[in-house]
């Protein structure tokens, strides 16, 4: 199970400014976030974060997250930064495993590697909160546990059996 980390003051005031344009001029157009905002320090501290305590496998690369630990996590992040900002980051291969499913069949699984993560994941920290402002308030379908909790306390009716469900 993934932990909840707290956002950090700076980035959730990013969020939310970026959260409030979307929602008060849906017609703006976020042309450049790519300026500073994905690459900014806080941005992919948070998101290494964030991928970090998701856990998870070394991809094609084999880069753990223990190893970039162990050379410095600010360098190695400084030079994702680097990257993004020269446009020259290029995600890599996703690493293919099979894992056993309960029937013992085997289903693929995709393993993206740790830095690839960790950009995916700051892009979702700034891309969020302006696709957050278009959602409908009782639309609950992409958004985090908390909302979809708002939505059906006690579980979403499929879980129970419900119409959609197969229990």
């Amino acid at each position: 199970m993934t932990q909840r980390l707290a956002t950090p003051e700076k980035l959730r005031t990013l969020q939310r400014k970026l959260y409030a344009k979307a929602k008060t001029d849906p017609a703006f157009r976020f042309y450049s976030l790519h300026d500073n905002k994905i690459w900014r320090s806080d941005v992919l501290a948070q998101a290494f974060a964030l991928a970090k305590a998701n856990g998870g496998a070394p991809g094609v690369d084999g880069e753990s997250f223990a190893a970039i630990e162990a050379r410095g996590v600010e360098t190695w992040l400084a030079g994702l930064a680097q990257e993004l900002k020269d446009g020259t980051y290029r995600p890599q291969p996703v690493r293919r495993v099979m894992i056993p499913k309960p029937d013992g069949g085997e289903r693929p699984l995709g393993i993206p590697t740790v830095r690839d993560r960790v950009a995916q994941t700051a892009a979702k920290l700034i891309l969020e909160p302006i696709f957050e402002a278009d959602f409908e308030p009782n639309a609950y379908g992409y958004r985090s546990g908390a909302e979809r909790a708002r939505c059906c306390p006690g579980g979403p009716p499929a879980a129970a059996g419900g119409p959609h469900g197969r229990g």
